[in-house]
């Protein structure tokens, strides 16, 4: 009889959050949309007044300092939290899901969906007080987006032209969703680019990369490398009378622990995207100097993953990796790990999207004898030296993910597998994830919008095998099925139709499993008691804090 690892499920529990369960408690999780927006503590009521003018926040979010101020086409949240301060989009979704224009004041179709028009904002201007045009947009689109940043969503584009200073015509080859084509505008990379900086440069390298010039409210101040990014207010926004601070920093802590001081003190106002270890949160709202709120990541639902590298031996075969899923406890790794702020995912589409969300498609519950009966038939016996070794790499740019990879080791070597876990820092794991796919095994994360094209199908389209590009296909899976699933997606225009055509992506990639998202993690914001309105969007990670302000 095998006898059981001295590193147990309960052994577990008491390593790492026994007595915490308790904290979670009460908790209802993300289930539906209404829930996800729900902030877990009273934040403060909305204001009669006018916004108080004047002031300097200090800002950060639960990631470390990005390789540089602004990545084309992605780079993680790091960089995207930091240029977006600076460079816009032409428009966003608002907390009610609705699209809000930014630099554009409209978007468009012709009756066949294959023409759109979008009206720009007038009288906006560089932060080098060149103005703003309709060239500006065609050089985005077809220099930026189409190959770097949006190459799949805009993959039949087949024309992009200035019809004056403030009008774009884009002609595609087929139809494009009219929400499909509105969320790519204000998708968190799609920002905007000055022509005149960049035309005929290369972008992807571009020194001006980590010194933005853009349209925001904010302008480039000075960065001091392993500390922070100063930014500067622009009097010249378009926003009538915003930004209303005279200052915005973000800073980085090395820590979690030194972010939950730093929001105590006082010294950071503003945290958000999951900023300090979830058993901190009751603890600094009952200080009553700090409020937390989980609303403003309705487009940008967190999970932790674990992606199977199809170039390995075993994990390469679909009977394998279903059956390694069977032998992990979802349940368990939201109330231990994540404080029972989650909930466990079914499917690449979350429990929280009301648009494309289905509970149809293939479970793999928590049952280690048919995890072990299963890869028995997979022609993998469990012998003296174990039924076969993978590498384990956690992305531990989160304490949940090392925390994760170490249940993992254990869940997986109780059916039988050896492994040997790897937890690497964020540069380590981009480059063995995404550049070398040097990994059997691995844990990172992804944020899904409402729109599940391209972001969450570039995961298991062949198209989105892009080497070196983070979060992307790292796994290497190529489905001909698949990429023509997602193809269909991209161009059908009925609601109706698509909503059923995501149902079938969710069930497709539910049943191959190459990427599989286990918890929907419970995204929150923490806030100094007297900091307002820091929650404008359904992505606030990408939020320009234009319209944050500090209450006397």
């Amino acid at each position: 009889m095998k006898k059981n690892p001295p590193y147990s499920r309960r052994s577990f529990l008491s390593l790492t959050a026994r007595g915490a369960l308790a904290a979670g408690a009460g908790v209802s999780g993300i289930g539906g949309l209404a829930t996800a927006g729900r902030a877990i503590a009273a934040t403060p009521a909305p204001q009669a007044v006018a916004p108080r003018r004047g002031g300097a926040l200090v800002a950060s979010w639960g990631g470390l300092e990005p390789q540089a101020l602004f990545v084309p086409g992605g780079g993680g949240s790091s960089p995207l939290q930091t240029s977006t301060k600076i460079l816009e989009r032409l428009l966003k979704l608002d907390s009610t899901l609705a699209f809000q224009p930014v630099l554009a004041t409209s978007v468009s179709a012709s009756p066949d969906f294959q023409t759109y028009t979008i009206k720009l904002r007038p009288n906006v201007r560089w932060h080098d007080s060149q103005p703003f045009t309709a060239d500006d947009v065609v050089f985005n689109v077809l220099e930026y987006w189409k190959p770097i940043s949006a190459g799949i969503a805009l993959k039949t584009l087949q024309s992009a032209k200035a019809l004056d200073p403030l009008t774009v015509e884009l002609r595609f080859t087929r139809p494009v969703p009219d929400f499909f084509l509105k969320s790519v505008l204000a998708g968190q990379y799609q920002v905007l680019l000055p022509k005149h900086r960049y035309a005929g440069k290369e972008i992807l390298t571009n020194p001006l990369n980590n010194a933005p010039v853009g349209t925001g409210a904010w302008k480039y101040g000075e960065w001091v490398r392993g500390s922070h990014v100063e930014y500067r207010r622009n009097d010249q926004y378009w926003g009538a009378g915003q930004p209303y601070l005279d200052k915005l920093v973000v800073s980085w802590w090395g820590d979690s622990a030194s972010r939950s001081a730093a929001l105590e003190t006082g010294e950071l106002a503003l945290a958000y995207s999951n900023p300090v270890p979830v058993r901190d949160i009751d603890r600094l709202v009952k200080t009553g100097k700090v409020v937390v709120d989980t609303r403003g990541y309705e487009d940008s639902a967190w999970t932790v993953t674990v992606e199977f590298n199809q170039r390995r031996a075993n994990v390469q075969r679909r009977e394998v990796r279903q059956a390694l899923l069977h032998a992990i406890d979802r349940k368990f790794i939201v109330d231990t790990i994540y404080f029972g702020r989650g909930r466990p995912a079914v499917s690449p589409i979350f429990h929280s999207n009301p648009l494309f969300f289905t509970d149809d498609v293939p479970h793999y519950p928590f049952d280690p004898k048919r995890a072990g009966a299963l890869l028995d038939a997979a022609g993998l016996p469990n012998r003296e030296g174990g039924r076969f070794t993978v590498n384990l790499l956690a992305a531990a740019w989160f304490e949940e993910n090392a925390k994760l990879g170490q249940y993992l080791k254990q869940a997986f070597e109780d059916v039988g597998v050896k492994v040997r876990l790897d937890s690497v820092d964020r540069a380590t794991a981009l480059k063995r994830i995404y550049t070398d796919y040097d990994y059997d095994i691995a844990i990172s994360n992804f944020t899904a919008p409402l729109e599940p094209v391209p972001v969450v199908t570039q995961y298991f389209t062949t198209d989105g095998i892009v080497k070196g590009a983070a979060f992307r296909n790292a796994t290497g899976y190529s489905n001909p099925a698949m990429d023509a699933l997602v193809d269909k997606l991209s161009t059908e225009t009925n609601p109706d139709k698509r909503k059923q055509l995501a149902h079938d992506f969710a069930r497709l990639a539910s049943t191959e499993v190459p990427i599989v998202p286990l918890v929907e993690m419970q995204s929150f914001t923490l806030a100094r008691a007297n900091v307002r309105d820091f929650t404008t969007s359904s992505n606030v990670q990408g939020d320009s804090l234009n319209a944050v302000w500090l209450a006397a």
